[in-house]
């Protein structure tokens, strides 16, 4: 496989990424994120993740760029990342008992091929009915503030859910079925 530039210092996205095995090497964006662009959900992540590769893609020569952005929706409202305890425990009782979704727009850039391919993915996400306290004690472990949504799926935020539809991994920041199938046909 030819080199994959990861365009994120995420920690989730790299790990993703080395659990499914495909070797990459991280060179952050330094592109500035709008996000109050008059756009569809679907429409803003991939805008986003474009701009992200794009960034990243001008300062390569060879390569495949990955630039990626999730976003977490309640009634086509963004729930960015809450950084205060009273604002992820607003965030959650939103999400108690209701469906949300989470949106993940990804960008490859072929910087060899001068191919650019861009997704959106959207996984539905069911919270289970949460007691004041389990919101409490959830918000207390600091693991939401820094999270899109107040949650991390990957980590104790898990245990808040009732159900998902589609790719668990697409709601940490990366799905990864469909990125491998579209790094599979760049080869």
């Amino acid at each position: 496989m030819r080199k994959l530039i990861l365009a994120s210092g995420s920690y989730t996205r790299k790990n993703i990424l080395e659990k499914a095995g495909i070797p990459f090497v991280i060179d952050p964006s330094n592109y500035e994120e709008d996000v109050t662009l008059g756009m569809s959900p679907r429409d803003l992540v991939v805008h986003l993740s474009l701009g992200k590769a794009q960034d990243v893609a001008a300062r390569h020569k060879e390569g495949i760029v990955l630039g990626a952005d999730t976003m977490i929706f309640y009634h086509d409202h963004r729930l960015g990342k809450p950084h205060t305890p009273e604002r992820a425990r607003e965030m959650i009782k939103i999400l108690s008992g209701q469906e949300h979704s989470a949106i993940t727009g990804f960008t490859l850039i072929d910087i060899d091929n001068n191919k650019t391919i861009s997704r959106a993915v959207e996984t539905k996400v069911f919270f289970k009915n949460l007691t004041d306290q389990e919101i409490d004690v959830y918000v207390a472990t600091g693991e939401p503030l820094e999270a899109a949504g107040a949650y991390r799926i990957l980590e104790a935020g898990r245990n808040l859910m009732e159900k998902i539809e589609g790719s668990e991994a697409n709601v940490a920041g990366l799905p990864i079925e469909q990125l491998v199938q579209i790094l599979e046909s760049l080869k």
